[in-house]
């Protein structure tokens, strides 16, 4: 009976130090700046290099109130991030280019990182998550 309650014993403490050893964290996203409250926001976090921009994590289409808006991403393991957005004005779901494909809708990135003739590189808008966090992005 012994050897019974000392095997449920480790087996729980195991299953307890495996559980306590995943870090999962919150990050809160406050984008200000924009140009008007028409439309959605869809706001995408990406946690690998070759996917930025392309292939999102995570991601949540948020609405607009006082050219503002605010998203939280709960549950986030541990490690380093780059979060983007897009002011979907027309309510399309994609981002409006122009012929040349330069973007007409308001768009923005983690770090307020800018891309110089093209997108944002993925080394300008990283960031740790290691706690909870906020970040804010102003166009």
């Amino acid at each position: 009976m012994k050897n019974t309650i000392l095997i449920i014993t480790l087996i729980f403490s195991g299953i307890y130090t495996t559980t306590s050893q995943e870090e999962n964290f919150n990050l809160t996203v406050h984008i200000s700046g924009l140009a008007s409250d028409r439309g959605t926001l869809m706001v995408g976090i990406y946690n690998k290099k070759e996917n930025f921009l392309k292939k999102q994590f995570k991601g949540d289409v948020v609405h607009i109130s006082d050219k503002k808006s605010v998203v939280v991403f709960k549950d986030l393991p541990k490690g380093e991030y780059a979060v983007s957005f897009v002011h979907d004005e027309n309510n399309n779901k994609k981002m409006d280019t122009n012929f040349f494909g330069i973007p007409k809708e308001a768009y923005g990135c983690s770090n307020n990182a800018k891309g110089f003739m093209g997108p944002p590189k993925y080394e300008d808008a990283k960031f740790q998550l290691a706690e909870n966090k906020t970040i804010n992005i102003k166009i």
